[in-house]
């Protein structure tokens, strides 16, 4: 049957190439926003099966929540935009996601605990945006969300140029908004197999039924089967194992399998029937999986990326040339900005030099430290969001074995022509100067520093100006921000600091990333 949707073009901007697949409430396409200069996209439409005014608002809400949820956190798919097509159908855009469910992930083989820690907390991090909540026109605080459908298939993994392995949730098709007064539907939308005995009740729910689904999902990560069984696939079948079936234990489905006593209890504590004897919070979860990470992800938590493309990068002093004295030279020059405070903060600069604009990072910090840092390794990388603003997180770090490391993070407004003319320079030269100020002493330059970016970064960097340029800007540049530097604390520095450590040579050396 020929699908009459491909080929056409909706709001005269998105032209539908192909079927992706089915969710729960419609269908989802391939298209290329035409223009953005034929950009991929995903488009879900809502089922003509569904098409009442309860299932319009509702399929409005999933938008709605996916908008806000996308600026709250990378691990929601982001939704850019919502219409309604010639025939009266609703539709909404999102990011399309190359990459693979976490169903046919666990088809192939269950996953090793660190790649299962690295993958789940992301999961729990997304959760954790939708139970926080978002703002809602009629309330004063932010209302939560629960997703009701977590399960595999829809759980996005998809590869980050930076992150390594970056896991998305998708269909919030039956979310709850949990509004205070809110009548709960009292039929059952879920998905059998994963869902709370308070679920299949059809209870008002809280977070802790997300908690449940969760709990049945690791289950399945760990071991590729689930804990409960029903003897047939259906509501009467199901419900009676969600209510009285005891979980089977670990060893009982895969005994080659050694599971921390400590990881099976926080998931058996999971799948608890009473949702009070479960974690009361993601964050209890999150909590509970701290010394599993310490333990387990060491060596293992940097992504594959960045394995890949440091071994490449030479761990030596790199050598100077004649220009890059000159250089530092002209950067020794250098006065802390008048309209810039005497404090250890971190701002990028373009020098003019007779060769042309340099690009230059400042950092003010106390001269002992600059003294410490003279002799360490120097690291960078650069992580980007487009949406809601596009924004670009720069990281410096100098890391000794005595001292540890020195962050210096600094966010770029890639909408601005200042941010996109570092950015730009940065992908094209692939070198900057690292300019260290004292503050017992700010007016003048105390030391300069050579640092060096990797080909595959400068290359993304070029990309990221050209799309800053046409991306839509959909929301407040604090909210990237505020995205990229909660990822950094919770994700990157840990990362980044397990390779120096790992990699570690006290010579002087620049590791650009």
């Amino acid at each position: 049957m020929v699908d009459s949707n491909l080929g056409t073009k909706l709001a005269n901007r998105y032209e539908l190439l192909e079927p992706l697949g089915q969710g729960s409430m419609g269908r989802v396409y391939l298209a290329e926003d035409v223009l953005l200069g034929n950009v991929r996209v995903a488009v879900k439409f809502l089922s003509q099966t569904m098409m009442n005014d309860k299932m319009r608002e509702r399929f409005m809400q999933e938008a709605m929540t996916c908008a806000q949820l996308g600026q709250k956190s990378i691990h929601v798919v982001r939704v850019t935009d919502y219409g309604v097509n010639e025939e009266g159908v609703p539709f909404y855009v999102m990011e399309y996601l190359q990459g693979q469910s976490l169903s046919q992930m666990i088809n192939l083989q269950p996953l090793p605990i660190p790649r299962f820690l690295g993958l789940i907390r992301q999961i729990c991090l997304g959760l954790q945006a939708a139970h926080e909540g978002i703002m809602v026109k009629t309330q004063a605080h932010p209302v939560p969300i629960i997703h009701r459908d977590i399960k595999p298939s829809n759980i996005m993994i998809v590869h980050d140029p930076t992150l390594g392995e970056l896991a998305k949730i998708l269909d919030f098709g039956i979310a709850k908004l949990m509004q205070a007064g809110a009548d709960q539907t009292n039929c059952f939308m879920g998905t059998l197999a994963y869902a709370s005995p308070e679920q299949m009740d059809g209870q008002e729910l809280d977070g802790r039924s997300d908690i449940y689904s969760l709990g049945i999902m690791m289950f399945q990560m760990l071991t590729g089967n689930l804990p409960l069984r029903a003897s047939s696939h259906t509501f009467g079948g199901w419900y009676k194992v969600h209510q009285s079936e005891t979980p089977k234990r670990m060893e009982e489905v895969a005994s080659h399998l050694k599971i921390p006593r400590l990881l099976e209890d926080l998931i058996m504590r999971c799948i608890a029937k009473r949702p009070q004897d479960r974690p009361q919070t993601i964050q209890e979860v999150l909590n509970t999986l701290e010394p599993l990470e310490a333990r387990y992800i060491n060596g293992f938590r940097i992504s594959q990326r960045i394995n890949t493309t440091l071994s490449r990068v030479p761990v030596t002093q790199p050598l100077e040339s004649a220009e890059d004295v000159d250089e530092s030279q002209v950067c020794r020059l250098m006065v802390w900005p008048p309209t810039k405070p005497t404090a250890e903060i971190v701002f990028p600069h373009a020098v003019p030099t007779s060769q042309g604009p340099l690009a230059t990072l400042w950092a003010m910090m106390p001269q002992e430290e600059i003294n410490r840092r003279l002799i360490s390794t120097r690291y960078n990388t650069f992580i980007c969001t487009m949406s809601p603003h596009p924004v670009m997180l720069w990281l410096t770090v100098l890391y000794s074995s005595t001292y540890g490391a020195r962050w210096l993070p600094c966010y770029l407004d890639l909408k601005t022509s200042s941010g996109q003319d570092i950015t730009s320079l940065l992908g094209q030269t692939g070198s900057y100067k690292l300019l260290l100020f004292a503050l017992e002493n700010p007016r003048r330059c105390a030391h300069v520093l050579s640092c060096t970016v990797a080909e595959p970064q400068r290359n993304m960097l070029k990309e990221w100006v050209v799309n800053a340029r046409s991306h839509p800007d959909v929301g407040a540049l604090a909210t990237s921000r505020d995205l990229l530097r909660t990822e950094f604390k919770t994700n990157l520095k840990a990362k980044v600091l397990q390779r120096l450590e790992s990699l570690y040579v006290d010579t002087g050396s620049n590791l650009s990333e």
